[in-house]
This record gives structure tokens, C-alpha cells and sequence, in this order.
């Protein structure tokens, strides 16, 4: 009889760990988010920036998604340069289109494939030293800005010491459990780079909605110690030049961009499959933390119905209490903050899948990633 009993007084200990580990992340990193507000300052001035957008093969999303760029509300100078890679569309025409009506579009057109370089890295590269402004302001064919201000608001994070500026790519809200779940892990991603950001721990930044200064790429050499690998270009740049002194964050609801998520379950498993192979190469420091919080999050649910079955059933209740509320207030308040207020009824549900989730990803992390473009 002792040792069963000791067996459950241990799995109910290491259930505790797990939860303090996890109230730790919660209150020490996510809450900067969900406390944030981005900084109102006496003078804002309007910085020259560059729009850089890679495209290829995208003549529909450009059609679609490009007039809101063109059309923001900027007084400063500025230019959009779409690089269009290797496209066998009509995307060339869809730009020339374009270029009749507004004058600052600079259209680059690539007809060879870069030897020994993956994914859109070369194009981006093209794009970047060709912008004539220091600020460069990034995203996707396939991403529309959800404001007319959207230059001004994420250009409007820079200060004298920034180099960087994190902001947050949405999807679309639609119906369906695929476009929630596709939501709440686009948000579950960005409470953790924005937090630790704010918390002086920058680690990465999605390409649908980032910016630097180009001076930031050419002193780093651009891309050049990550070319070999396919994707990065995004989150493995942040992770190498980004510092709790370059870094800022911005998260009003005007500097967001939107996308098209995946409509089909396998089409998006794939695509953040794709995107997990690339966390290894982050920096000892940054796979730490994630890794912890990610393991200890793997554990909750088993555990917790573990220690219920054959412990006294209230006290891991109890304690896993004391995550949910204030995940639950932490949540509210993140949502709120990045416009997916809809999804917090449903969080409970979500951090229960995520269980599931980590299963599938898992080996991400050891598998070579595809020579995906995108």
C-alpha cells in the first residue's frame, strides 16, 4: 500500500511543478502583453519607409490585397516594392496594372532562380537593398493591412535607440472550428514573441507583418547564415539581431494585417509543420524557454486526469484552478488587445487541443525542413 500511495504523492507533486511553471510564464511573461498599451508620444513623426512584398505566382492575391497598401493614409514619403519571383502567372501584368495609377510602386522582376539559396530569401534580399528608405516595412501577397494607417501606426513604433519592430499578423475571421483553431494558434504564437519581447527576450517575427531598418540587414550580412535553410527569413533574422535594446512591439488594431487562413485541415497542419522545423536553430536561451513552457503545458491535462482518478480528486482540481483564472484574466485581456475577443469562450477548449497539437508537431523539431517558398 505505501508504494502506491507514494507513487500518487509524487505524480501530485509533479502536477504542482508543472502548474507553478506554468502560472510562472503566465504571470511573468504573458501578462506584459495583456497589460501593454503602446506609447503615446508628444511628437510623432513620419519616417520615409519601403513596403516590401515578395510574390510568386499570386496574381490573384496581389489583384486583391496590394490596393490596400497603395491606398494608406501616408503622408511621408514611401514606396511599395514587389519583387515578383520566378512567377509563371499573370501576376507581371496584374503589377504593371497597377503601376499606371500609383507612381511609387517598384516593380522587380526575377526570371532566374538563385543557385544555393532556399525559399524566398533571395527575392527578400532583392527587395530589401533595392528599398531607397531605412525603414522597411514587410508582408505577404497574401496579407491585406487591416487599416488604412497601418504604415503610419507600425512605423510610429520607432524610437531613437529601435531597429526592429514586432507586430501581429490575423487571419480572417470566418466560420468554422478549422478558422478558430487556426486563430487561437496564430494568437497563442504571438502572446508568446510579444511578451517575450517585452520582456527583453525578443525571439522571432512573423514575415506577414514585421519591420527593420535596412541598415539591421546589411550590417548582419542579410540572410547569409541562414540561406542554407529553407524558411527563416522571418523568425531565425529576428532571433540572430534582435536584443532587448533594438526591439519593440506594436499591437494597436490598425497596424495588424490580415490573411487568408487554410481551409482545409491537412493544408494547414502542413504549413505549421513546415514552420516548427526552423525553432531548432533558435538561441539556446530562447529553446530553453520554449521548450519548458511547452512541456509543462503537454502535462497539464494528463496529469491533472491522472491525479483526479487516483488522488484526492479536489486538490489537483484546486490547483489547476488557480491556472485557469488567471489564464482565463490574462487571456481576456490579450485578446482584447489583438482583436480576437471571439475566441475567449472557447479558450478552455483550445488548451486542452494544444495537447493534441504538440503531438502532431512534435517531430518538427528533428526532421529537415521541405524547400518550401513560402
Amino acid at each position: 500500500m505505501m508504494i502506491p500511495d507514494l507513487l500518487w504523492d509524487i505524480l501530485f507533486y509533479v502536477f504542482c511543478a508543472v502548474i507553478t511553471v506554468q502560472v510562472f510564464y503566465y504571470l511573468y511573461f504573458f501578462s506584459r502583453l495583456a497589460a501593454y498599451s503602446n506609447p503615446v508620444k508628444e511628437v510623432s513623426a513620419e519616417h520615409p519607409v519601403s513596403v516590401v512584398i515578395c510574390a510568386r505566382d499570386e496574381a490573384d492575391n496581389l489583384a486583391k490585397n496590394l490596393p490596400g497598401v497603395l491606398v494608406q493614409d501616408y503622408q511621408s514619403s514611401h514606396e511599395v516594392i514587389v519583387v515578383n519571383d520566378n512567377s509563371m502567372d499573370e501576376g507581371k501584368y496584374v503589377i504593371d496594372e497597377f503601376k499606371q495609377s500609383f507612381k511609387n510602386i517598384n516593380h522587380i522582376q526575377l526570371t532566374q532562380e538563385a543557385k544555393m539559396i532556399t525559399g524566398k530569401k533571395f527575392p527578400l534580399s532583392i527587395g530589401i537593398k533595392s528599398a531607397k528608405y531605412e525603414i522597411v516595412l514587410l508582408t505577404d501577397a497574401d496579407c491585406i493591412p487591416a487599416s488604412e494607417f497601418w504604415i503610419q501606426k507600425m512605423q510610429g513604433a520607432y524610437t531613437e535607440n529601435t531597429e526592429i519592430v514586432l507586430g501581429y499578423g490575423a487571419y480572417h475571421k470566418k466560420p468554422g472550428i478549422l478558422n478558430k483553431l487556426i486563430r487561437f494558434e496564430t494568437f497563442h504564437t504571438a502572446i508568446q514573441y510579444l511578451s517575450y519581447a517585452l520582456a527583453g527576450l525578443p525571439y522571432m517575427g512573423v514575415g506577414r507583418n514585421l519591420s527593420y531598418k535596412k541598415n539591421v540587414f546589411l550590417r548582419n550580412k542579410g540572410f547569409s547564415s541562414i540561406n542554407q535553410i529553407p524558411s527563416g527569413d522571418d523568425d531565425l533574422f529576428i532571433n540572430q539581431v534582435a536584443t532587448k535594446f533594438n526591439t519593440a512591439v506594436m499591437v494597436d488594431h490598425e497596424a495588424h494585417t490580415l490573411s487568408e487562413p487554410k481551409k482545409r485541415w491537412g493544408d494547414w497542419m502542413t504549413q505549421k509543420y513546415r514552420h516548427y522545423t526552423t525553432s531548432r536553430y533558435y538561441k539556446p536561451v530562447h529553446k530553453m524557454l520554449l521548450g519548458l513552457y511547452s512541456f509543462s503545458l503537454f502535462w497539464i491535462y494528463p496529469l491533472l486526469v491522472v491525479t483526479m482518478l487516483f488522488y484526492n480528486w479536489w486538490m489537483p482540481l484546486a490547483v489547476y484552478g488557480l491556472r485557469f483564472l488567471i489564464q482565463a484574466i490574462i487571456f481576456f485581456k490579450a485578446m482584447k488587445k489583438l482583436n480576437e475577443s471571439d475566441l475567449w469562450p472557447w479558450f478552455l477548449f483550445f488548451d486542452i487541443w494544444l495537447f493534441f497539437y504538440y503531438i502532431f508537431t512534435l517531430p518538427a523539431l528533428w526532421k529537415a525542413p521541405r524547400k518550401n517558398w513560402d
